[in-house]
């Protein structure tokens, strides 16, 4: 699956490709699901960070069977089953990976189930877990609360005993979201500032999950309580379409809130920036994995699986995106 060029969904096309061969420290894997992320989107549209100049192929995550195994690598044999994280170019039915970014899946666990984990799940488990350290008492506010990482989130909170958790998401979400055991908040024709501080008695959340940005963002710390967390991990509020319009993302840019680092201390709130593609910690990202693993093995973890698309027709999972339909992860399959 190639971006040709920056542009709507129809930059997308299906090419051939020279065999891959492993470097000594790679596994080559036979790609059996690849995950779709926001971030693919943005990274068509060429508006992401890192920005791959075109053509390129996206992808984040895949899982399948490896096939080859370089000369240096250790403990990966080939036909062994594993889900693995890349820094792009996982949307192909051939990927060689870094062995230190595979996992092994569990027999247990089917592929499909694998490839919906590493970019939803490292992320909300890295926010909440990681840098939240979140308890049992503590509240949640969601936004996104129907898509991956958003359904991710839920399950990680409600593993760690959290009763208290809020999401916005549109109208026809409400029956999804609810059934997750969310409160939902319309997104479009409710203030989720109000609704939090009133279900809270005027405190306000413990940890807001926020990948939308701009004047979102902004209304977000109105919502935060004293010595919340706030994470950022996406704008989404600058390409609310699937084409890109400078004057839109220019006046998301503007509308960020301006963080003012003595006004944070006083309210003992912190502000975390989260693109879990870009982080470089191996031994934490693979800590992360493993709990998560862990939590899919005894049924604490289950992704929500929207659909599955043929990799032919990545441009209609893109733009499924970007009407916002899917309710958790979107898969393709080659």
């Amino acid at each position: 699956m190639v971006v040709t060029k920056n542009g709507a969904p129809g930059v997308i096309e299906i090419q051939k490709m020279a065999d891959v061969v492993p470097n000594s420290d790679e596994v080559l894997i036979e790609t059996a699901f690849a995950g779709v992320n926001f971030a693919d989107c943005l990274m068509r549209l060429g508006i992401y960070r890192p920005r791959p100049k075109p053509p390129f192929t996206p992808g984040y995550e895949l899982s399948g069977t490896i096939i080859a195994v370089g000369d240096d690598v250790k403990g990966m044999s080939v036909g062994q089953r594993v889900v693995a994280a890349t820094p792009n170019g996982a949307q192909a039915s051939h990927v060689a990976v870094r062995a230190k970014r595979c996992f092994s899946v569990p027999d247990d666990i089917s592929l499909e189930t694998a490839a919906a984990v590493p970019v939803t799940y490292l992320t909300a488990w890295h926010m909440l877990v990681h840098l939240g350290n979140i308890q049992s008492n503590d509240s949640v506010l969601i936004h996104g609360a129907a898509g991956g990482v958003g359904t991710a989130a839920t399950q990680i909170c409600q593993m760690h005993g959290v009763e208290r958790i809020f999401g916005t998401a549109s109208a026809g979400k409400r029956e999804a979201v609810t059934e997750f055991g969310v409160h939902f908040i319309d997104r479009n024709n409710e203030d989720f500032v109000a609704v939090v501080r009133e279900m809270t008695e005027g405190e306000g959340v413990d940890h807001i999950l926020d990948p939308i940005g701009g004047t979102n963002m902004r209304r977000s710390l109105s919502a935060l309580a004293h010595g919340g967390r706030l994470y950022a991990f996406g704008l989404s509020e600058a390409a609310p379409t699937d084409r890109f319009r400078p004057l839109k993302a220019l006046r998301a840019l503007r509308r960020m809130p301006k963080l003012r680092p003595t006004v944070m201390m006083s309210r003992n709130q912190g502000v975390f920036g989260v693109h879990i593609g870009t982080f470089t910690r191996e031994a934490i990202l693979r800590s992360h994995m493993e709990n998560i693993l862990a939590g899919l093995e005894s049924g604490d973890l289950k992704p929500v699986i929207d659909s599955v698309i043929p990799l032919d027709e990545a441009a209609e999972a893109h733009q499924r995106m970007h009407d916002g339909l899917n309710v958790g992860k979107i898969l393709l399959q080659p």
